[in-house]
């Protein structure tokens, strides 16, 4: 049995700035697939025991030199929810509530404030808990056209918020805001410049011309020009939105990645159908 230390880290997300501490995450990979994580030097220790499933959506790649993890969610094999709890903060208490049931892959999907609730649009399982945010302010949520990533049954869509505004009255079964865009019909959002001088991990999500979502996560630093580039020239997804920074994470049962940087908000989980 081989086993993996990760320690946590002291980020500052686009949410604000996270305590620092000590717990570790340990992955440890034994016979047939099977993981057991466990977070520990912390207020809770937390154990979760699950089998890795068969459907693995996600792989490595490079991009520009940069290395991305790059998940894509297929309609005809896949279903998306958003999923927050009390809310859970983490890819551990989220394994824990759901106990045997994997997803085929989970990010983080949005920003959010000190409790880890959404600042912007939220839908899960068709409850709309919070409403569109069109102020204005400061960071990257703000920094418009920010947008909404939603879908109902296998119809998943990224729209820029006024746009949403403008042309979505039916409540979505899921839904979450965040901002900035990085590609609206194609085009890089106004104010991100090809490769500016601002590097940090980031994660995103597109959807393509076949109606396939793209969640992306950058494994090293990346700057928000590059970042929107793998969207139109790799994934080929008219809009894209911009998820978080710094806080990116993504669990891939498949590969037994659990990642646990900092607290996080809400989450967008992908399952078998």
């Amino acid at each position: 049995m081989r086993t993996v230390a990760l320690p946590l880290l002291l980020v500052l997300g686009a949410c604000g700035q996270q305590a620092e501490g000590e717990p570790v995450t340990v992955i440890e990979f034994g016979e047939n697939g099977a993981t057991t994580t466990t977070t520990t030097g912390g207020e809770d220790e937390q154990v979760v025991e699950a089998a890795v499933p068969a459907d693995g959506a996600c792989e490595k790649v490079t991009y520009q030199d940069v290395p991305l993890t790059h998940c894509i969610a297929d309609p005809a094999r896949h279903r998306i929810t958003t999923m927050l709890g009390s809310p859970y903060r983490s890819f551990a208490k989220l394994a824990e509530a759901r106990g045997d049931s994997l997803p085929v892959f989970a990010m983080n999907g949005g920003m959010f404030d000190g409790e880890g609730k959404p600042i912007g649009y939220y839908v899960e399982k068709g409850e709309r808990t919070k409403e569109l945010n069109t102020a204005d302010g400061p960071g990257n949520f703000h920094l418009k056209p920010n947008g909404v990533f939603y879908g109902t049954e296998g119809a998943w869509r990224v729209r820029s918020t006024d746009s949403f505004l403008a042309n979505v009255s039916d409540r979505p079964q899921f839904g979450t805001q965040s901002g900035p865009m990085l590609l609206i019909e194609g085009k890089m959002h106004p104010e991100i410049t090809d490769d500016g001088p601002s590097r940090q991990i980031r994660n995103g999500v597109g959807v393509d011309r076949e109606g396939r979502a793209h969640f992306v996560i950058s494994d090293g630093p990346i700057s928000f020009g590059k970042f929107a580039r793998f969207f139109r020239d790799v994934a080929d997804t008219p809009n894209a939105l911009f998820l978080d920074g710094n806080v990116s994470s993504l669990w891939d049962p498949a590969s037994g990645r659990m990642d646990a940087r900092a607290p996080i908000g809400p989450m967008i989980v992908v399952e078998t159908k």
